[in-house]
């Protein structure tokens, strides 16, 4: 079993690194008010450590740091406290993502775009659940997973992902909507690129709109039962599906289709997290441990 504190103080010494312009030396960002004893760079790294040991129960992760490492976290506040802070908390974590990202990607030509099904509850729970309903806007509703054949009740989760299969970014919506929108964000976040999508980025119109705004070549299979179609080249074909085996990272090490948010705000925290305890392993893996990259279970002592 992984030691939290072990894993703790070397991610501490990260995040620590990657903030050290915007925090005091007691590990907080400048605001007014009282100086909390357990600092913000304590909770970042706290909630980046369990998602990277796959503890994603802050019930179960209090429960055990009181239980067997009380001593070494003498300053550690309440799980509710924890809970909202973390949220507050959201822009600094995407900031250390994506400085660790620029950190390992420095120049990449070809990127990988698709999404997944994040599911809030069964479809069967649906009219009755209260879960990120708090306001219409970010409501979840009802969606089709093409991939699994099924309908199901939540979000979709966007991503952009490198040759090598470090997230550049990522977006969430609701699952009703298409995939083929997500790509108005991804022409503002690269350019003169190579970009591998599946057929449901199929689209005449947004690959020539690709092209002429920002030199993006969208490379997408055909339909058989499109006028001239050509089978698409097998190192293609095996290149798209890095994205595919990190969202199988992201459902089987760190339980992404596991949810106990009752908040959107909640829900996109946990989605941020575990996104950013994926990218520190990797930068670990780069960095540190001199492992491939994407060998991430062994990433930590």
């Amino acid at each position: 079993m992984h030691n939290i504190k072990t894993n703790f103080d070397k991610i501490y010494s990260i995040v620590q690194n990657i903030l050290k312009n915007q925090i005091t030396k007691e590990g907080n960002f400048l605001k007014c008010g009282v100086k909390p004893k357990f600092s913000d760079i304590e909770v970042i790294t706290l909630s980046l450590v369990s998602e990277a040991l796959g503890i994603d129960s802050e019930n179960y992760l209090f429960g055990k740091l009181r239980k067997e490492f009380i001593d070494d976290f003498p300053n550690l506040i309440h799980r509710s406290q924890y809970n909202v802070r973390r949220k507050k908390l959201f822009c600094k974590i995407d900031e250390v993502r994506k400085s660790m990202a620029k950190e390992i990607i420095k120049e990449e030509t070809i990127y990988i775009v698709d999404s997944m099904p994040v599911e809030v509850c069964k479809i069967s729970r649906a009219m009755r659940s209260k879960i990120c309903k708090e306001s219409f806007q970010t409501s979840p509703d009802k969606g089709y997973c093409a991939a699994q054949k099924t309908f199901y009740y939540g979000y979709k989760l966007h991503g952009l992902c490198t040759f090598n299969g470090v997230f550049t970014s990522f977006d969430m919506t609701k699952a009703s909507v298409h995939d083929i929108h997500y790509l108005q964000d991804v022409k503002e976040q690269i350019k003169n690129s190579y970009l591998l999508g599946d057929k449901a980025y199929l689209s005449e119109e947004i690959q020539t709109d690709l092209f002429s705004s920002s030199k993006i070549k969208l490379e997408t299979p055909s339909r058989i039962n499109q006028y001239c179609f050509k089978k698409q080249n097998f190192q293609v074909r095996k290149t798209r599906k890095r994205i595919e085996t990190l969202f199988s990272q992201l459902c089987d090490q760190f339980m992404i289709r596991r949810n106990y948010a009752k908040s959107f705000s909640g829900l996109k925290t946990r989605i941020l997290c575990k996104i950013t305890a994926l990218t520190i392993l990797q930068f670990i893996n780069k960095f540190i441990t001199k492992r491939n990259l994407n060998n991430i279970k062994y990433a930590l002592a």
